[in-house]
């Protein structure tokens, strides 16, 4: 999906569900110079490397429903995508946002009123919020998969699934992982980096 435009995504989703879109796109650009959501980078690329990236993770729950949780999310991707995508599906999911930077969470509240979403925003860091027993836990560019196993053994539900996108470097992460974690995996190579993967992660359990 090199090269994403206006036009890829009218492919993908209904058109009141792009308006939304794009509509977060503005909010982030509007809000970035001030709180740093998102890379400054990425900021001419937000459809390709954050909107068609948080689609894919979304695309990959299966059957799933009830409490999505995304943690570290920052400027609402994947979550806020998640609770766009998942309204359209006939709301199977409520979606919960976890960030511990208040001004982030400014932003993720305010995003949320504008799109019409009805999502829980966290204030907190993740290791202090009790027990979410998630269906689906995400976590898009936050930390190591050592350390986001940790956190799925908190917040992800027994019979869930997480959802963690990575970069080049994936297979190391899971070797580094499997040394204190066990968990049942299946890569999906990315459809928006040919070098990345999003990691489906069951069963994630102290080895």
């Amino acid at each position: 999906m090199s090269g994403a435009t206006e036009k890829d995504l009218n492919a993908i989703v209904s058109r009141e569900t792009l308006g939304r879109l794009l509509l977060l796109e503005a909010l982030v650009k509007k809000w970035n110079p001030v709180i740093n959501l998102v890379s400054a980078g990425t900021i001419p690329h937000i459809q390709q490397r954050h909107i068609l990236d948080s689609i894919q993770i979304f695309r990959l729950s299966g059957p799933n429903q009830g409490v999505w949780c995304d943690l570290g999310s920052g400027g609402g991707f994947p979550g806020l995508v998640v609770a766009l995508l998942a309204q359209e599906d006939g709301d199977r999911f409520h979606v919960q946002l976890v960030e511990s930077d208040g001004r982030k969470c400014t932003f993720l509240r305010e995003a949320a009123r504008q799109l019409g979403l009805n999502v829980t925003v966290f204030n907190s860091r993740i290791e202090d919020l009790p027990a979410i027993s998630a269906s689906v836990l995400s976590a898009r560019a936050l930390t190591s998969l050592p350390n986001l196993c940790k956190f799925a053994s908190l917040h992800l539900d027994s019979s869930g699934v997480a959802l963690f996108p990575k970069g080049a470097r994936y297979h190391d992460e899971v070797i580094s992982a499997r040394q204190h974690w066990r968990f049942d995996l299946t890569v999906h190579p990315s459809k928006t980096d040919s070098a990345a993967a999003v990691l489906e992660m069951r069963n994630i359990r102290h080895a």
